[in-house]
C-alpha cells in the first residue's frame, strides 16, 4: 500500500509500506495492503510504518521526524498530536497535527 504522512509544514512520509499502525480514538488499529476504505479520527500517539519487504527508501530534511523503533530498524515511527486518516484504493492518506 502507499502511505502518504502530511503535516500544515510538510509532508513527513511518502512511499510504499507493507503496514501502518495508527492510534485511533478507541484505540490502536493496524491496516495492511488491500484494507477497506475508511476513514478514522486519530489521536496522540505513534504512527507505526512497517517496511518490511522495501529494500529501500529515501530520506530527506523533511523526514526527520520518522525515526526508526529502537529493536528493528524496518519499523519507522511518527509521533502526532491528533489527526486524520482515509484509506482508499490502497492508498493511505494521514493528515497529523
Amino acid at each position: 500500500m502507499y502511505l502518504e504522512i502530511v503535516s500544515p509544514e510538510a509532508t513527513l512520509f511518502s512511499s510504499e509500506v507493507d503496514a501502518v499502525t495508527v492510534p485511533g480514538i478507541n484505540g490502536e488499529f493496524q491496516m495492511l495492503n488491500n484494507h477497506a476504505a475508511i476513514v478514522a479520527v486519530l489521536a496522540e500517539g505513534t504512527v507505526k510504518i512497517n517496511t518490511h519487504t522495501q529494500s529501500h527508501l529515501v530520506f530527506d530534511d523533511l523526514h526527520a521526524s520518522v525515526v526508526p523503533l529502537a529493536n528493528d530498524k524496518k519499523v519507522l515511527t511518527v509521533k502526532i498530536n491528533s489527526g486524520t486518516l482515509e484509506m482508499k484504493g490502497n492508498k493511505a492518506i494521514i493528515l497529523a497535527d
